[in-house]
């Protein structure tokens, strides 16, 4: 039956053997897939992908495999607003709505549902036919069904479709990959050694140590130096909360690295919310209690520092040009948040900024505004791969501010 897909699979790179597609439907005549689509995408994924790094090749196959399925984008308005305060989950048998509902194409759902729509004239709730809330049909939402489509409400049981387009598992492919270890790596980039001239030669140098060995007809002589250390100081600045929610994981994935990393003389992480203002935080819950004045950091910190704020820059225009409350915290400013930036920037030259947003988003309407007056302040670098490499490379470069953005 699914014979096509197993092809397409091979298509999409994944390395499906006969053996594991035999497994899969020897799955299926044993019913763990449960009639359900949703369970069959799942079911098949954890038979046949072998790594986290092919998800989303899978969710790729998967999509075109089942291509034909369509959302639908034009919805009656006094629906939405049926559906709009849903009902709790009425008591319901779940054999029966699965044996009713399960063995349904998703053309014979999109066509029951468009007869839906001719048809249904008043709210519904707790049913097994009408579009509705808190019941058993294939449509609504806040209710039960092995399959179907949501219809307004929030998703509590993805469709196997909706699973598969949000291509959750987009960042785990092999070839592009944001880890710990590519964090490393750019971290790397801003090992500046230096010599440690005080301390005792107790550090064994290799290649001198040959070269003495050489010259001296093979007998051995050890070549002891002082130990060279990475002189590199760095100041982190993370945005937390809010629109900055859905990038938890990478920033506590890059704070970890960072902290663990070894290759910085000193690290300073503080936090902030949307903007820093009259203080910043040493928890990322940023509360009251735990705030420290910006005005102290930038007396007490020293210039050498190389900032890297990690934030979306997204917020409230009044947040960042006014003085005022910031819109969360409820909490007065002295001064806009955009001075607060300025600030900063004037008193460390190597400064980036750090955005975890697609850099495609940076300039939608979301932000908009925001985004394109702080990257006209702070050299601005997207969260990915390239990004990183390139911020890490112009954070040791003699390259200002002022010839990055007019050079």
């Amino acid at each position: 039956m699914f014979t096509p897909l197993f092809y397409l699979l091979r298509g999409h790179g994944l390395d499906v053997s006969l053996g594991e597609w035999m497994s899969l439907l020897d799955a299926m005549d044993k019913g763990l897939h449960q009639s359900s689509l949703t369970e069959f995408y799942y079911l098949a994924r954890a038979v046949l992908v072998k790594t986290e790094a092919d998800f989303d090749k899978f969710d790729g196959a998967f999509l075109e495999y089942f291509k034909d399925v369509k959302t639908f984008d034009a919805l009656p308005q006094a629906l939405l607003d049926w559906l709009a305060n849903p009902h709790k989950q009425a008591a319901y048998d779940k054999n029966e709505v699965d044996k009713r509902i399960g063995g349904l194409t998703p053309e014979q759902i999109k066509q029951m549902l468009q007869e839906r729509f001719q048809e249904q004239r008043e709210r519904h709730d707790g049913g097994r036919y009408w579009v509705g809330t808190g019941g058993t049909s294939a449509f609504g939402h806040s209710g039960y069904a092995p399959q179907g489509i949501r219809v307004g409400g929030e998703s509590r049981r993805h469709s196997a479709l909706q699973v598969a387009a949000a291509r959750n598992f987009r960042d785990f492919r092999e070839d592009h990959v944001l880890d710990s270890r590519q964090f490393q790596l750019a971290f790397r980039r801003l090992r500046q050694f230096s010599a440690d001239v005080e301390g005792p030669k107790e550090e064994l140098q290799l290649d001198e140590t040959i070269q003495k060995t050489c010259d001296n007809a093979g007998n051995l002589e050890l070549v002891f130096g002082r130990p060279r250390r990475n002189a590199v100081k760095v100041m982190l600045l993370f945005d937390s909360g809010g629109s900055m929610w859905p990038y938890t994981e990478l920033c506590t994935l890059l704070f970890q690295t960072a902290v663990k990393s070894g290759n910085f003389k000193d690290l300073k992480i503080y936090y902030f919310h949307n903007c820093w203002y009259d203080d910043l935080y040493t928890q990322p819950s940023c509360d009251h209690c735990d705030a420290i004045p910006t005005e102290w950091v930038l007396h007490n910190i020293k210039s050498d520092y190389k900032v890297i704020v990690v934030g979306d820059a997204s917020m409230a225009p009044y947040e960042l040009l006014y003085k005022g409350g910031c819109s969360d915290y409820y909490v007065y400013n002295e001064q806009p948040g955009l001075d607060w930036i300025r600030r900063t920037a004037a008193r460390y030259e190597k400064m980036v900024w750090l955005n975890p947003m697609q850099q495609g988003q940076w300039f939608s309407p979301y932000g908009d505004n925001t985004v394109k007056i702080v990257s006209g302040e702070v050299p601005m670098y997207p969260l990915t791969i390239q990004g990183l490499e390139q911020s890490m490379k112009y954070l040791v470069s003699a390259r200002s501010r002022k010839e990055k953005r007019t050079g």
